[in-house]
């Protein structure tokens, strides 16, 4: 597999610096005691990362470090577009999700709280609901999501869940059996995308609770 990184940065090694391969960067790290380096798609992160320690670096959480990784050859998001997403209360149990315009934020829709859920769940039920929706207005803009599994399952018209049934969640299993049937029966030309949370920050519907 062809790696993402096409610049690499020594902090420590016969030759500080930033290289343009990884067998240049070998060159410099080989043999050497306690090397430092790491690898970054592109030039201008490399460079950033460069101007700063290696302990600085490695002491920076996931959000900090992802600046660092983008990979400017990632196109911007695709406009007109709806954007899903779900969110699960750890306290409560619950799940809810929604659909907002992807470039204002508007909300169109919001269901839930629902008891006994999960984040899966939420963003299969999401999508449907939204190809549902623009499937009425007669609209074919794309549906963006986090979640590769919620696009897997929506392809297979099948909600693979482990969710266990219980007295307080019958309304999901309801919701799922419903949004099955509906991509059975249903025809849509909606391009579903993955959003790239790690270039464009969270997705719009983000319930911002992370």
């Amino acid at each position: 597999m062809k790696s993402k990184n096409s610049y690499y940065v020594v902090w420590a090694g016969y030759n500080p610096g930033i290289y343009g391969s990884w067998e240049e960067c070998q060159q410099q790290i080989k043999g050497f005691p306690n090397a430092k380096y790491k690898g970054f798609p592109t030039k201008a992160g490399a460079e950033k990362a460069f101007s700063i320690s290696y302990e600085k670096y490695m002491a920076m959480n996931p959000a900090q470090e992802a600046v660092f990784q983008i990979d400017e050859n990632v196109p911007s998001p695709v406009y007109p577009s709806l954007a899903v997403d779900a969110a699960w209360n750890t306290a409560t149990l619950e799940m809810e999700y929604r659909g907002v315009d992807a470039k204002t934020g508007k909300e169109i829709f919001h269901q839930g709280p629902f008891p006994d859920g999960t984040n899966n769940v939420g963003e299969f039920l999401a999508i449907v609901h939204a190809l549902a929706l623009l499937n009425q207005k007669g609209s074919t803009i794309p549906i963006y999501t986090d979640s590769m599994n919620a696009i897997a399952w929506v392809r297979a018209k099948t909600a693979r869940t482990k969710l266990e049934k219980t007295p307080r969640n019958q309304i999901l299993f309801d919701l799922i059996q419903r949004a099955e049937k509906w991509l059975r029966t249903n025809q849509w030309s909606n391009p579903l995308l993955k959003w790239e949370t790690h270039v464009w920050g969270e997705i719009p519907a983000d319930f911002g609770r992370k």
